[in-house]
């Protein structure tokens, strides 16, 4: 089986996006999310925004808007798995997991953390005036939605890579404390874009709500045009050469557009093409270049309840992985149920003479299966139909290897996955207990004997 690079990508639901954030984050994400070979999860990071922000309004508006302009921009959530942070209550229990094994030392590092102690120390302040448990917690909640999904790769920039080494730090600490030989968490990595375009405002500061220099992305075309025509400029009039490599609105054009068009936009500045003339060749770009994902915008904008049903769809399949493995975490700590302690205790003891075993056949149509027989020779799966005998065996190796399993429950039955695919199924059972118990006997089976 092919291995896919799992991807995760979170947007705090702070603010309205501008044309900064989608020429250096959506627009190339989208275009990663298209890659055959990648599991990609994007998240609006709500639980995020409470720490910057107590304005519900701004956050629910937020909200809308970052969702709205994703789906806009062309991501497919046929392909990849868009959701709402605050739609996973996963995520926090895991929060609390990971904060019962975080070092505080650690926390001490954070950036953000030490940056607003130095700026209270410096205005003569307590060190921890106006400092909330959020700020400071914030990396352990990162960390969460990073090892929640054992995500391989996460797109950042230079500011976030501690956040990144934070969530290292954490899940292998875990892994060691609970792990007794298995390894919950992957490693995630940063993956920095160092060709990622970081755009210029109106003022030719980096573009940003905080400097108040931003062309929203999605406004109207009159708005657009009115943000254009505020971009400084130098005071070189029509006729007199212009030097692109010091002007903020050709690095704004060269953002979008095409290498020849770049071109021939340097050349005519150079001869002397005017800057009236210049702001409205950019207008009409980005016009042309954003005007169908506009008008798709703000269909979106109006019609709430399809980005909510989609938004819906995305949480159920966050959860298919999220609940199974939030299930495992619990168990790895300590937090069981009664019941099945008493039928694990019991059933190891009854059946220590005798282990579960696999039984691989050859269907009629010449594919490869096999089953899991439990040490009474119950069924405990049964697999799905591989191409040959070899594919089947590593299978049956990687689910004896002890390593964390993917069990998703379906109805009354559940499915075991590997790397992204589905490869056996259990039977349908007459309630949801029998089935839990059917999970139970399954993890037994499969746990490495002790030797």
């Amino acid at each position: 089986m092919t291995t896919r690079t799992r991807i995760l990508t979170g947007i705090t639901t702070t603010g309205t996006p501008h044309l900064g954030n989608y020429a250096g984050a959506i627009r190339p994400a989208i275009l990663a999310s298209r890659d055959s070979n990648a599991d990609s999860f994007y998240f609006l990071a709500d639980y995020h925004a409470l720490i910057k922000c107590d304005d519900p309004l701004r956050i629910q508006r937020s909200r809308l808007e970052i969702a709205a302009t994703w789906l806009a921009g062309g991501l497919d959530v046929e392909r990849v798995t868009f959701y709402r942070q605050s739609d996973i209550p996963e995520i926090p229990e895991l929060t609390w997991l990971l904060t019962c094994v975080a070092a505080k030392g650690l926390l001490n590092r954070a950036h953000a953390y030490k940056a607003s102690v130095d700026k209270n120390v410096e205005s003569g302040e307590d060190p921890d005036a106006g400092i909330t448990m959020g700020l400071y917690s914030y990396p352990v909640l990162m960390a969460a939605d990073i090892l929640m999904f054992n995500a391989h790769k996460v797109p950042v920039g230079r500011d976030q890579i501690q956040h990144v080494e934070m969530a290292r730090d954490i899940g292998q600490r875990f892994n060691h404390l609970f792990g007794q030989g298995k390894e919950f968490f992957t490693m995630p990595e940063a993956l920095i874009e160092e060709s990622v375009a970081t755009l210029p405002g109106l003022d030719g500061r980096k573009m940003s709500k905080s400097y108040d220099n931003t062309i929203p992305l999605f406004s109207s075309a009159k708005e657009m045009k009115d943000a254009i025509s505020r971009i400084v400029t130098d005071s070189r009039a029509p006729g007199e050469a212009k030097d692109p490599d010091n002007s903020h609105l050709f690095t704004l054009f060269q953002a979008f557009a095409t290498p020849a068009q770049s071109d021939e936009f340097r050349s005519e500045l150079l001869q002397g093409l005017g800057w009236g003339e210049a702001k409205n060749r950019l207008f009409q770009l980005l016009d042309s270049e954003l005007g169908e994902s506009r008008e798709r915008y703000h269909q979106l904008i109006e019609r709430p309840a399809d980005l909510e049903d989609m938004l819906q769809i995305g949480a159920k399949k966050a959860r298919a992985v999220a609940t199974p493995f939030l299930n495992e975490l619990r168990e790895a700590v300590g937090l069981r149920s009664f019941v099945a302690q008493t039928q694990v205790a019991a059933t190891t003891k009854k059946k220590a003479t005798k282990a579960a075993r696999f039984v691989s056949f050859r269907e009629d149509d010449g594919s490869f299966r096999f089953r899991l027989l439990a040490a009474d020779g119950e069924q405990l799966l049964l697999s799905r139909n591989f191409a040959d005998g070899k594919t089947a065996g590593q299978v049956t190796k990687q689910l004896q290897a002890g390593q964390a399993l993917d069990v998703r429950s379906e109805d009354l039955s559940f499915n075991v996955w590997l790397e992204g695919e589905c490869v056996a199924d259990s039977a349908t059972f007459a309630d949801s207990a029998a089935r839990d118990a059917g999970i139970d006997a399954l993890r037994i089976a499969l746990t490495p004997v002790q030797e």
